[in-house]
């Protein structure tokens, strides 16, 4: 299984008649998703905060870019996402599904909702007790078999910035109640921190990837026999760097996060999947 992850893109409007802007804008998003697009795999996985605001046009735009015959794309929800409008609108522009799981033979794969909606002064993620039940029961019927869990939002006190206030799924929020039930390898996806960062804790490795205008590039993870990997593809050459910072002087809601990049250790990883004994 061979996967490609992009963190937060924040795909955005952008005034037209700053000078140089436009022109910043279209070459580093087509050459980053072009990049992203074209690498091989089963799945292209969007983090969340896919878009700026979520605006109608952001989101149409962002996924005319990402749209290919041959290719897979999944987007989980992100804050930025559903910053103006509901998510059932954002999902019928998208054409995404709110949660999901999918169950292959060599993993099981499960896609959160932990956005909330419309809601620009809380950040912060959520899941309501609908989704976390299903979450349990997906957790369970797993077993043995590794499972992979992508969401916008760190669980909290896992991953670098996930202990700051709005800077995870709130922590009222007992994750570890369902995350525990897991027997084996779990692995725990995310954004929304900025900040590149891998975490062991028990049975879980939580891997969370910096923002697009920060750190420009992707992840690829693969998972064969007993190992799954995870690399990076790092595209932050001298062009791409300067169409990003002529970008960050005009974009709202965002802000550049110099501790970005973080260690080597939160950009690849190796972790061993071997099953649980039986307990």
């Amino acid at each position: 299984m061979r996967l490609v992850l992009m963190g937060d893109l924040h795909y955005h409007e952008i005034d037209a008649a700053i000078p140089g802007l436009p022109e910043a804008r279209t070459a580093f998003y087509h050459t980053l998703l072009d990049h992203f697009m074209n690498t091989d795999a089963d799945l292209h996985i969007s983090l969340g905060d896919l878009t700026n605001f979520g605006s109608p046009s952001e989101l149409r735009e962002v996924s005319a870019l990402l749209r290919r015959e041959d290719r897979a794309f999944i987007h989980v929800l992100g804050n930025h996402d559903v910053y103006s409008q509901p998510r059932e609108q954002v999902l019928a522009i998208t054409g995404q599904q709110r949660y999901r799981s999918i169950d292959t033979d060599e993993a099981m794969l499960v896609f959160l909702d932990t956005a909330r909606e419309m809601n620009t002064a809380d950040w912060s993620g959520w899941m309501d007790d609908e989704q976390l039940h299903w979450l349990e029961e997906r957790v369970e019927e797993s077993g043995t078999k590794p499972l992979l869990v992508f969401g916008h939002h760190p669980v909290y006190q896992t991953t670098v910035r996930s202990e700051i206030d709005k800077g995870s799924i709130h922590p009222s929020i007992d994750m570890w109640r369902i995350l525990n039930r897991k027997e084996g390898t779990g692995v725990y996806f995310n954004g929304h921190t900025h900040v590149n960062s891998i975490v062991a804790r028990n049975n879980w490795t939580f891997v969370q990837i910096a923002a697009c205008l920060d750190q420009p590039g992707f992840r690829i993870v693969e998972l064969e026999g007993e190992r799954l990997r995870i690399s990076e593809v790092d595209m932050m050459d001298a062009d791409m760097m300067a169409h990003a910072a002529t970008m960050h002087l005009h974009i709202s809601h965002f802000h550049p996060t110099p501790e970005a990049r973080g260690q080597e250790s939160d950009r690849r990883s190796d972790i061993s999947v071997t099953a649980a004994q039986p307990r």
